[in-house]
């Protein structure tokens, strides 16, 4: 039977995840780690491809296309809260196991569709990654140097930022309305959707100098002395994002920065000139002292951590931002939670017997 231990506000909520790659197994790892019990059913001979975004699963190995195979998945979903799959459309339904089918025998179950492009649309039978995603939405235009190819934001803004999160964010809302309605229903969480739904807050503001999506250019792109990132004296980075005034005289003050740089700060025409003036002060002092100087203050400072070098930061060490687990280290469940806080859970290869104890439970 299951030796995974149990905690957190998700606790009592059932969950079949059909094993894939990307914005899927994070959705399942989130809803994990907040207690959520998750059998994940894969393909013989599968490997677990990434330990820390597959823990506290109870795996299951079998052959869809086989009797066996698609009776447990039969079962498993109709004793099950919440599914999550991520194939291209129309795999599940030739497998005997679309929404129409599984809905009839537990009306109760929320079935989350994670795709890049979603369910119907011309592209909705192509393949695609992140990078692809993103670059319809208008998002991977503004990110980059002016003059220069977009650069692909690693895979946070699709895969994770528009797909895993909001793929979450629509079965907590269907598990909530179901509490009123006892009625299951499909979640189509496309990337392309959430990634538009992220880009929200540019559509909305009205085109200036100051805010625009013009790539390398305007205050959040990477165009102002004030917020971007600088070199220092020993070749390690900080960044810097002192946007209200307030906090750029703070920032100044306490670099002791030119007295130029005092006036115009939120005139676009100063920046490139006052970029240089910071490029040179930053690389006077290592990152140390520029940390000794301004981090903790209202500067708005942080030192650019390599991501294998985040978990001893202060801040995150503090925090707990990171737990040791099992040999590993692991990001924390997030968010947190003061009454039924998420754990860091491990796997096993018992979702055979977790499917049987669902059938004996309902």
């Amino acid at each position: 039977m299951s030796t995974i231990n149990q905690s957190g506000p998700l606790t009592g909520v059932r969950v079949v995840e059909f094993a894939g790659i990307g914005p899927g197994p994070h959705v399942a790892m989130l809803l994990a780690d907040l207690g959520a019990e998750v059998v994940r059913i894969g393909r013989p001979g599968g490997a677990v491809m990434n330990p820390v975004v597959e823990r506290a699963r109870h795996r299951v190995a079998v052959d869809m296309k086989s009797a066996e195979g698609k009776a447990l998945a039969l079962k498993a979903c109709a004793n099950a809260d919440v599914l999550i799959e991520g194939f291209r459309p129309g795999v599940m339904e030739r497998l005997g196991l679309g929404p129409d089918v599984l809905l009839a025998a537990n009306e109760r179950l929320v079935y989350a569709r994670m795709t890049g492009w979603g369910q119907d649309g011309p592209l909705a039978q192509a393949a695609g990654h992140d990078l692809n995603y993103i670059a319809v939405t208008g998002a991977l235009d503004a990110i980059g140097a002016k003059g220069e190819l977009p650069i692909p934001p690693q895979n946070l803004v699709g895969d994770f930022g528009g797909g895993s999160l909001y793929c979450a964010f629509g079965i907590l809302a269907a598990l909530y309305e179901r509490e009123r309605s006892g009625k299951g229903q499909v979640v189509d969480a496309a990337i392309v959707d959430g990634v538009t739904s992220l880009m929200s807050f540019f559509y909305g503001q009205p085109p200036s100098a100051l805010r625009t999506t013009e790539r390398g250019t305007g205050l959040l792109g990477g165009a102002a002395h004030f917020y971007r990132c600088y070199t220092c004296h020993d070749g390690k980075e900080i960044s810097v994002g002192a946007i209200e005034p307030k906090f750029y005289a703070e920032l100044l003050q306490r670099a002791d920065a030119p007295e130029e740089l005092r006036e115009g700060q939120l005139n676009p025409a100063n920046w490139d000139d006052y970029t240089g003036r910071l490029r040179e002060l930053f690389a006077t002092r290592t990152q140390a002292e520029w940390c000794e100087l301004l981090e903790g203050s209202d500067a708005c400072f942080a030192p650019v951590v390599p991501l294998d070098e985040a978990k001893d930061h202060p801040h995150m060490k503090a925090r707990g931002a990171f737990v040791e687990h099992g040999g590993r280290w692991h990001t924390a469940p997030a968010p947190r939670f003061d009454r039924t806080p998420g754990t860091i859970r491990d796997s096993a290869d018992d979702g055979a017997d977790v499917v049987a104890r669902w059938a004996q439970e309902r």
